[in-house]
């Protein structure tokens, strides 16, 4: 198994699309990329570093690892610093933590090759894991547990569309 830490805005929208996707085993939000301690209202602050990103676990021999890197530039903007959208702060910023040189080469790479699909220059953060927190529980798996908000409906669902759209093909059956 190998495991990607991922941030790209509010960690719900990359949480709900890559759940849906073959081959993942687990999918938990999280903090990373900060100092201290790290809770939901701490970050939300804006003041502790940190970023809510997901920890993407995935079977390479069910999905390749550039396939799940892939959907992380298509779900959310790179172009923009420090937002997604009406999310603001640096706790939304775009942002890859590897845990080895092979995955900041792997990371560096897609980087690049989404670049050609960007008309502006991607701002994404590559940087060392030096800390993961799990966050608490009523962030995992929200879209599932939430479909009536308005969060869901107006900006995870468009992700997930658009996720779909890109790579039907890596996508479980909408009934299982």
């Amino acid at each position: 198994m190998t495991s990607f830490v991922l941030g790209g805005g509010c960690f719900w929208c990359l949480d709900a699309v890559y759940r849906q996707i073959k081959g993942v085993t687990k999918v938990e939000s999280g903090y990373a990329g900060g100092e201290g301690p790290a809770n939901y209202y701490r970050v939300a602050t804006g003041a502790t570093g940190y970023a809510e990103t997901v920890r993407v676990t995935f079977d390479e021999s069910i999905i390749p690892a550039d396939v799940i890197l892939d959907l992380f530039f298509v779900v959310h903007n790179p172009t923009t610093l420090n937002r997604q959208g009406a999310d603001v702060g640096t706790q939304y910023r775009s942002a890859m933590f590897y845990e080895n040189d092979t995955q900041e080469k792997a990371f560096r790479s897609a980087l690049g090759q989404a670049q050609e699909l960007w008309d502006d220059p991607i701002v994404t953060e590559i940087a060392p894991l030096e800390t993961f927190y799990v966050a608490e529980d009523e962030h995992q798996d929200y879209f599932r547990k939430n479909p009536e908000s308005g969060y869901c409906s107006v900006v995870i669902e468009p992700k997930i569309t658009k996720a779909r759209s890109h790579s039907k093909e890596w996508f479980k059956k909408e009934d299982a």
